[in-house]
């Protein structure tokens, strides 16, 4: 598919699918999202998921088997591409070369890592939906691995010089830090423009994440998505 104008799909969608509540959840008006990927699971309709990209949502569940619910924060997280921070412990880390870095070995794995935890917001569905995207070309995952063995790793969307940090895990020290200091290398290799972390936290804090506002942030995005920008292309 191809993005139009950020600002016309947010009106399409809110206009067909959404109504805002008080939060920054968007309540889901019942329309088919839903559809059945190649090998026969449900997943959210990838049309519908890329499109919510172009216009600044994202889907979260509530919980592993929970509702899955839509949300366009008012404060979004991003990542400056020239202002990621690393620790001299990280540099010395990424210098002794601890972790074998790979891109796209294993999607799925790395996003059901990310689901493996206490508090979850992704469900099944979600997992098989960017299973799908990958599929497609949009979903990608950055993975640290040590000894053979997959230890930490992050995935997002990619679309146009946009990349959507979606989540991380990490099972060593450092691991998922030198995945994301992997990824901007190449985000920034590739002449990507823009790397949305959704929310802001202490963990992102300390790697040189930042909030703007909703505005600010769908102008850098609409620019964003029509870049010419190709994450797996060597």
């Amino acid at each position: 598919m191809s993005c139009v104008s950020v600002h016309e799909t947010h009106n399409i969608l809110n206009a067909e699918f959404f109504m805002h509540n008080e939060s920054s959840a968007l309540e889901f008006i019942p329309v088919k999202i839903f559809t059945t990927s190649p090998d026969g699971h449900t997943i959210i309709d990838p049309e519908i998921l890329l499109s919510a990209y172009c216009g600044g949502m994202f889907p979260m569940a509530d919980g592993p088997d929970g509702e899955i619910r839509w949300f366009s924060p008012e404060m979004r997280g991003i990542i400056p591409l020239n202002g990621l921070k690393i620790s001299r412990s990280l540099k010395q880390t990424i210098r002794k070369r601890i972790f074998h870095i790979r891109i796209d070995a294993d999607v799925e794995g790395t996003i059901r890592a990310c689901a493996d935890r206490d508090e979850v917001w992704i469900s099944e569905t979600i997992i098989r939906s960017y299973v799908n995207l990958h599929r497609m070309g949009f979903v990608h995952s950055v993975e640290a691995w040590h000894d053979g063995t997959l230890v930490g790793g992050l995935y997002g969307v990619a679309i146009g010089g946009a990349f959507f940090g979606e989540s991380m895990f990490s099972r060593m020290t450092d691991a998922s830090k030198a995945a994301l200091v992997a990824l901007v290398r190449r985000l920034n290799e590739r002449g990507f423009v823009l790397l949305d972390t959704q929310y802001r936290n202490s963990h992102l804090d300390t790697l040189g994440c930042m909030e703007i506002p909703k505005e600010e942030y769908l102008v850098l995005l609409n620019d964003a998505i029509q870049r010419d920008c190709h994450f797996s292309q060597e």
